[in-house]
């Protein structure tokens, strides 16, 4: 199997990534006139790392990190589960602040794993069918295009398991089409790099993958 120098880095920032937003969720931020998760400032990092997986590296191999992602999350979160049900030394003033941040990680957690899944496949599906169809030309179609796809399912997952009973319904709605909005805005404002980063790693990697012949099976684990 051919050995790539940058995957690792790669797959390394997008568990950083989605482990950061795991646990700051479930802070709510007010955006004009929306709450919303203040995740949509910094989580659509991980789509743009996405989109260079399977632009470079392939579906398959998109798809694994989509699973190492998954179960690095699931880790963290029966982790963070543990630390508050241990009860604090004498004199620990802080258990307090531990339990009502992560106290409040299960539901948004068990949203958080949904969504990401499902967007993240949907994400890396749109887009290595798109470079076949546009034969590798146009990158900044499949990007966006996958983006809008991934992120809708995403945001619609997350807010709806998250947040569903704690803001009213309509701000619940306002809220997701205003987060998905703003991760598209996020995805095209950062095409650019995301040119620049997809063109350098193909030629420090050697790679161009197309998916002609690929299982797009989302329950396969394997690289290939």
């Amino acid at each position: 199997m051919k050995q790539y120098k940058y995957l690792g880095l790669v797959i390394a920032l997008y568990i950083t990534m989605q482990l950061v937003s795991d646990i700051t969720a479930g802070k709510i931020i007010q955006l004009f006139v929306f709450p919303v998760s203040v995740t949509v400032l910094y989580f659509p990092i991980t789509y743009i790392i996405s989109d260079v997986l399977t632009e470079v590296y392939g579906y398959a191999k998109a798809r694994s990190v989509v699973w190492m992602v998954l179960f690095s999350s699931i880790i963290a979160g029966l982790v963070y589960q543990l630390v508050i049900s241990l009860p604090p030394a004498v004199g620990f003033p802080n258990n307090d602040a531990y339990t009502t941040v992560l106290g409040s990680v299960p539901r948004i957690l068990l949203g958080g794993w949904i969504a990401v899944w499902v967007g993240g496949i949907l994400n890396d599906y749109v887009l290595a069918k798109m470079k076949v169809w546009t034969k590798g030309k146009y990158l900044w179609t499949r990007t966006i295009g996958s983006t809008i796809v991934g992120e809708f399912a995403n945001t619609v997952l997350f807010y709806t398991i998250a947040l569903y009973s704690v803001l009213p319904n309509n701000l619940l709605i306002n809220s997701i089409l205003a987060g998905w909005l703003i991760k598209v805005v996020v995805e095209i404002v950062f095409t650019p790099v995301t040119y620049a980063v997809v063109g350098k790693l193909k030629k420090l990697e050697n790679e161009d993958f197309y998916d002609k012949d690929t299982d797009f099976n989302p329950f396969v684990i394997k690289t290939s």
